[in-house]
């Protein structure tokens, strides 16, 4: 690692043609600006293929990321495409991960470092807390930390307990990171392209149940997308309206975005409208585009997975109410998960959001 450290490339080195594309299965057809249909699992995989032969200072690492190809299989094919010295594995211990990557961040290196599952970050938390989110701020703009933290996140598998958890209050409640969860292959490329480029820390949370879940885009005109949403006018950190509607907006993140979709089309059979928000960006929030979402119905409901004691949907429904309390025609509405600890196995069902609930919320606004 002290050999990495002290030959990062300079900026913008590129790999040698023959290293460039993606690695693996259905995404290997995906080359020169074709429309495919990937999973987001494969989505994620070209986004970090293309980033590896981008910028030959990124790299890649984590647990299991390497000869394995990630629990996931986010990871297939990089490691021999792209060679050990570049994505390779790490011990099991979460802290060193991320104080690695700071490490290399700080020796001019662009690391993605991934923690396994989410309820393996809180072993590294120190790191991500102290020394992540607060270098560049600590050494007076000195050392950017141009670090992606991908983070397998939330529920949905039925996995053991630890291993279905929804940290991004926690992260966005930090300052100096940024948090991003997409919802869709498309978004899943696009988005981990823009957050590979942002010069500041990007905790990178995947929705592991949608990895599964397949869309036809072309990779070349999302990187595009992406290149210019970063160095662009105005905001790169917007978010997506998924479906426009006009009785209610419907605000998510993540996996629940294509719940509150199909709770759309469920509301559509009885005639009521609803617009589907995808927040996207996290930590900073599109709080303008929020506020003119919210403004077009007057009525609110936010899901997301985690507890809704000081959950997200807490500080949207405060930003709600200051930006657009005259429009408001309900109060605000949450349908989270419980105060409780993230349950393991079937019993997750009863703990996240279904249709039933956001139904039930969404009819007490429109009556409120």
């Amino acid at each position: 690692m002290t050999e990495l450290m002290e030959q990062a490339p300079a900026a913008g080195t590129a790999v040698p043609a023959a290293h460039a594309g993606v690695v693996g299965g259905a995404a290997g057809a995906a080359a020169g600006g074709t429309v495919v249909e990937l999973t987001m699992q494969q989505a994620l995989n070209r986004a970090l293929a293309d980033a590896l032969a981008a910028d030959d200072r990124t790299l890649v690492f984590g647990e299991d990321v390497g000869r394995l190809g990630g629990v996931f299989r986010v990871t297939d094919g990089l490691r021999r495409r792209f060679g050990a010295r570049r994505v390779f594995d790490t011990p099991l211990a979460e802290s060193a991960i991320v104080g690695m990557a700071v490490g290399l961040a700080m020796s001019g290196w662009r690391p993605i470092p991934e923690l396994q599952f989410d309820g393996f970050a809180y072993p590294a938390l120190d790191q991500i807390v102290n020394q992540l989110a607060r270098m560049h701020y600590r050494s007076r703009g000195t050392l950017p930390m141009p670090v992606t933290l991908r983070v397998p996140s939330y529920g949905g598998i039925q996995a053991p307990e630890h291993h279905g958890e929804s940290l991004e209050a926690l992260f966005a409640h930090v300052p100096g990171l940024k948090v991003v969860s997409p919802s869709t292959p498309r978004e899943g490329y696009r988005l981990l392209r823009q957050a590979v480029a942002d010069p500041d820390p990007v905790v990178f949370m995947e929705p592991k149940s949608r990895y599964w879940d397949r869309e036809s885009f072309d990779p070349a005109a999302e990187a595009e997308a992406a290149e210019a949403a970063a160095t662009g006018p105005g905001s790169p950190y917007t978010l997506r309206i998924a479906r426009r509607g006009r009785h209610a907006t419907l605000v998510t993140w993540g996996a629940m975005v294509k719940r509150c979709l199909e709770v759309a089309e469920l509301a559509a059979e009885d005639g009521v409208e609803l617009e589907v928000v995808d927040l996207r960006w996290l930590s900073p929030l599109d709080a303008e585009g929020l506020a003119a979402a919210v403004r077009r119905t007057g009525r609110v409901v936010v899901v997301h997975e985690a507890p809704r004691r000081a959950g997200l949907g807490a500080e949207i429904s405060a930003l709600v109410m200051e930006r657009c309390f005259d429009a408001l025609r309900a109060p605000v509405a949450r349908v989270t998960g419980y105060d409780v600890p993230t349950p393991a196995g079937p019993l997750e069902a009863h703990y996240l959001p279904d249709a039933d609930r956001i139904l039930l919320a969404v009819q007490a606004v429109l009556e409120g």
